[in-house]
């Protein structure tokens, strides 16, 4: 199994894994069907949070209490939060033609902001391995303390992740034939030739990324929150799939960054993965292991050996079967879907960058349905 679902928690954890899911699909569609919408949730929200997040910093609201200073402080949760807030609004300028959102070379974006935001994933798998490896001296396998509070347990699955997210970088085609949906209100931001060819090996490789890095919020950001984009994406808005992605990670990470308490200690606390072997069955939680942690990449000792030493005394015995099936299983699907193109770009004599080599798929015609 891929996650601990057994403990007398598992159905406030399913619950609240309902609740993150069709919260995130709710206030995905209240940001992209109307331009009011979409500037209430992208931009005037991020700008008091970002208020908010310096008065806190100064030592208001808590200060060094407050729940964001305390435990969602790491750079990588600013960047990830205002990095997705700005593809947010990038795409929102394409879809309406505000400002140098109307003119041809800003069409490379999209692609752009999703490449930058796949390469730092990948410079963190590669983090996670150089970690293992200066513990132990290979990659079979080590435990180290991150930043973000988080025992992660780095090894060879890193580095087969990271090659599967650099080759999903060339998974995406057609980077510069996006259109604006024809509904009165132009809810969309439409890129047709990410079909669910790039849906999927994306999606695989995403949710590896969390679960190899950020195995303790993995639950809601690694599934509830790859899933609600591509749920709508398949049902209701084809060809919006980036939208979609960029829009609920947007709104999940300022959830997160002002809320950390839900997925920490709260009564939804995330489900742990099968790599902490026998932490559920001996009582631990996701908070217990971000307090060991945290403390330990305080004093410095982050990246030591005292990480699996600490775990040790929890009872937990390192079971990374899971991280290595699904980082084979991403590159896998990755490979597969690079060769694909390869084979259609050939074939139609195209640059599959420049073009469109989808077209005679069934995605692509419904997203073509609803283009202008």
């Amino acid at each position: 199994m891929l996650f601990q679902l057994y403990s007398d928690h598992a159905a406030m954890q399913l619950i609240g894994w309902v609740l993150v899911f069709c919260g995130l699909i709710l206030m995905n569609e209240i940001g992209r069907r109307t331009k009011l919408g979409g500037m209430i949730v992208f931009v005037v929200i991020p700008c008091i949070l970002t208020v908010y997040f310096i008065l806190a910093h100064v030592g208001m609201f808590g200060g060094a209490q407050n729940p964001t200073v305390a435990f969602m402080d790491g750079w990588f949760h600013y960047f990830k939060l205002y990095a997705a807030d700005i593809g947010c609004v990038g795409f929102m300028m394409i879809k309406y033609k505000w400002g140098i959102g109307k003119e041809k070379w800003f069409a490379w974006f999209p692609w752009f902001i999703v490449a930058a935001n796949i390469m730092i994933a990948n410079v963190s798998d590669m983090e996670s391995a150089l970690a293992a490896y200066s513990i132990t001296g290979n990659l079979t396998g080590a435990w180290w303390a991150s930043n973000e509070g988080v025992f992660i347990y780095g090894g060879w699955w890193n580095v087969v992740n990271a090659i599967a997210g650099l080759i999903n970088i060339f998974c995406m085609t057609g980077c510069v034939h996006l259109y604006t949906s024809k509904d009165k209100n132009k809810s969309d931001m439409l890129w047709p030739d990410m079909t669910i060819w790039f849906i999927i090996a994306y999606d695989v490789w995403n949710f590896e990324y969390t679960y190899l890095n950020l195995p303790t919020h993995s639950w809601y950001c690694g599934v509830a929150l790859l899933l609600a984009p591509t749920f709508a994406n398949a049902f209701w808005n084809k060809g919006a799939w980036i939208q979609n992605r960029a829009n609920t990670l947007a709104i999940w990470c300022m959830w997160a960054q002002v809320v950390p308490a839900f997925q920490l200690s709260s009564k939804f606390a995330a489900a742990l993965p099968s790599v902490y072997g026998g932490a559920t069955a001996n009582g631990i939680t996701t908070m217990d292991l971000y307090e060991k942690a945290i403390a330990l990449y305080n004093a410095g000792n982050g990246k030591t050996a005292e990480a699996g030493q600490i775990i040790e005394s929890m009872g937990i015995t390192a079971d990374p079967r899971m991280q290595g099936f699904v980082a084979i299983l991403a590159i896998v699907i990755n490979v597969i879907c690079i060769t694909e193109i390869i084979k259609r770009s050939v074939k139609l004599g195209k640059n599959p960058y420049a073009n469109e080599v989808f077209g005679d798929t069934k995605d692509f015609k419904l997203a073509m349905e609803r283009a202008e």
